[in-house]
């Protein structure tokens, strides 16, 4: 009678210091979220400190997301030759940093050179816990850790939304990226005392630069081509919307007060937090992924293509509320790609398949971000949503028929 709870009791505590020790990694991609959706709720208060329009500050933006692209590479060769610890703390310490530069950033170079420093930073604060977990965790549980992870991460979106609305308006935007920067000195401090230090692959045959080549090689391999290009829109669409589009909707066509907007940002980001975790439960027991996907991402456009009509029929702002908690739904199909992702390679190139994944996430933001704003100058906000939209619907297609060539039907 003894034995059995001798062996769950080392189980259960290994599942909880796994679970603390994702918890803490995740925590890094909590500020990073934090960090690049805090501009939706304060475009215009930094656009008239650095004495630039709202729309320039929508694309200077991404600046972040090309530094973020650009550090997927060699953050995904690092996770594979160190461990997750020695890279996790140079980089929430590069955060803190980059964070403390935009605060103080007396105009806008200073501004842009720390939005390329936090990008960098934040580069691997998604890929440190998902590569954690696909080393300790086996394939099955790898899209429910996934979800974890991401729902922890997106809560950084509800400290950016209503908090961070009520900040801005008390005290001032540089006041956020001060709190910000506090955050990441903390979780430093804990991941230096918490965080284990064995865990590297060290895959040291090869030269960097050949394991920068494999990140490459594996994104577009046939396997992997169909995730990365629906990847390359997925997060475009959803930063698009949560990190910056919305509030110029919801504030200046909608007619909200910022607070008023950061609360509906707040019922989107629960949505992009709690349902994920579902959506790693049903794709747990349904294994139909690729039909998940989708469906996510057509329901997601077609959700943001009728965005712009509750303005154009003066309908009243519940509907923009009920689209867009729908949009958070639908979306959240995303962490399912990580997953894919995993599953397609050996486990010691597991970094950088997912730094490939990633890789997409954030070159895509970045294109399409900086695409954007011309957009707005000749179409307004509504018609920058409406391609987001479109965006989302024709990511969906093309995964589809990546997967169909991938996998013909049997005769």
């Amino acid at each position: 009678m003894s034995s059995p709870t001798g062996i769950k009791r080392p189980v259960s505590l290994a599942l909880a210091t796994g679970a603390a020790t994702l918890f803490l990694l995740a925590l890094g991609n909590t500020i990073s979220n934090l960090v690049r959706t805090m501009p939706a709720v304060s475009t215009d208060v930094i656009a008239d400190s650095l004495s630039v329009s709202a729309t320039e500050v929508a694309a200077l933006t991404g600046i972040y997301h090309l530094a973020f692209a650009a550090g997927q590479i060699p953050v995904g060769a690092a996770l594979d030759r160190f461990s997750v610890r020695t890279v996790f703390l140079v980089l929430i310490a590069t955060i803190g940093i980059g964070a403390l530069i935009t605060a103080t950033a007396p105009n806008l170079p200073m501004f842009l050179f720390s939005q390329a420093v936090l990008g960098l930073g934040c580069s691997g604060m998604l890929l440190c816990p998902l590569t954690y977990a696909a080393r300790h965790q086996n394939s099955a549980n790898f899209a429910l850790w996934s979800a974890f992870i991401l729902a922890v991460g997106n809560s950084g979106m509800l400290l950016s939304a209503s908090p961070m609305a009520w900040l801005i308006d008390i005290w001032d935007w540089r006041t956020g990226f001060l709190v910000s920067a506090a955050m990441a000195f903390l979780v430093a401090a804990a991941a230096l005392f918490w965080l284990p230090g064995s865990n590297a692959r060290m895959v040291r045959s090869s030269s960097i630069g050949s394991e920068f080549a494999q990140v490459v090689r594996i994104g577009w391999s046939p396997k992997l081509r169909g995730v990365i290009t629906l990847a390359f829109v997925s997060f475009a669409v959803v930063i698009g919307i949560r990190g910056v589009w919305s509030g110029p909707w919801l504030m200046d066509v909608r007619g909200l007060s910022r607070i008023e907007a950061g609360n509906v940002m707040l019922a989107l980001t629960i949505m992009l937090i709690v349902v994920p975790m579902a959506v790693g439960l049903i794709d747990q027991k349904t294994k139909r992924t690729n039909l998940l996907l989708v469906a996510g991402h057509l329901l997601a456009g077609a959700a943001l293509l009728m965005l712009p009509l509750t303005s154009a029929a003066a309908l009243p702002t519940l509907f923009d509320l009920a689209l867009l908690v729908i949009f958070g739904i639908a979306i959240s199909v995303q962490p399912l790609l990580f997953a894919l992702g995993r599953q397609s390679v050996a486990p010691a190139h597991t970094g950088k398949a997912l730094a490939a994944v990633n890789l997409s996430f954030f070159a895509g933001a970045a294109v399409i971000q900086m695409l954007s704003a011309p957009l707005a100058w000749l179409t307004g906000v509504g018609g920058v949503i409406a391609f987001l939209g479109l965006l989302s619907i024709a990511g969906a297609a093309a995964f589809a028929l990546q997967i169909s060539k991938a996998s013909p039907p049997k005769p």
